[in-house]
C-alpha cells in the first residue's frame, strides 16, 4: 500500500507541475497563428530604479488587462497600427519620467513590431490609449541589514 500511495503522490506531483509549466490555452495566439495578439512591454525607468511589466493581449475576446476591451476597440479602429491610435487631449506635467513601451506580435495577419519612450506616463496615455494601460508593479527591494 505504502508503494502504491507513492507511486500516486508521485504521478500527482507531475501532473500538478504540468498544469503549472503548462500556459493556459486562452492565455496564448492560436496555434493556427490566426488572431489579433500582442505581446506588451511598460518599461518605467529613471537613474535609480528599472521597473518591466508585460503581459499578452488577445482580443478574440479581449483579455490580457483591465482594460484590454477600449485597448482591443482603439487597435481594431486604428488597424492594428499603435501610431493611428488617435491622440487625447492631455495636459501633462513637464517632468521627465522616461516609459518605454513595445508592442510584438499579429493584427489581421500581420506583424506587429512596435517600440517607442515617451518622456511620461501621461504623454504615453495621451498617445496609446489604453493599449499600454497596464497595472503598475511595485517591484521588491530588500536591503541586507535593513528592514
Amino acid at each position: 500500500m505504502k508503494n502504491t500511495t507513492s507511486a500516486l503522490r508521485g504521478v500527482l506531483v507531475a501532473a500538478a507541475a504540468l498544469l503549472i509549466a503548462t500556459p493556459a490555452q486562452a492565455a496564448a495566439p492560436r496555434p493556427d497563428g490566426t488572431g489579433n495578439w500582442l505581446y506588451l512591454t511598460v518599461t518605467r525607468s529613471d537613474d535609480r530604479s528599472m521597473d518591466v511589466n508585460g503581459t499578452l493581449l488577445m482580443c478574440d475576446p479581449p483579455q490580457g488587462h483591465a482594460q484590454a476591451g477600449r485597448a482591443c476597440a482603439e487597435l481594431t479602429e486604428a488597424e492594428g497600427d499603435i501610431g493611428r491610435i488617435p491622440h487625447k487631449d492631455a495636459i501633462c506635467p513637464m517632468v521627465y519620467a522616461p516609459v518605454t513601451v513595445s508592442a510584438r506580435g499579429q493584427w489581421n495577419g500581420h506583424p506587429v513590431d512596435y517600440g517607442q519612450t515617451f518622456s511620461n506616463a501621461c504623454a504615453l496615455q495621451a498617445r496609446t490609449g489604453a493599449v499600454f494601460a497596464l497595472p503598475d508593479r511595485t517591484p521588491v527591494r530588500t536591503v541586507p541589514g535593513l528592514r
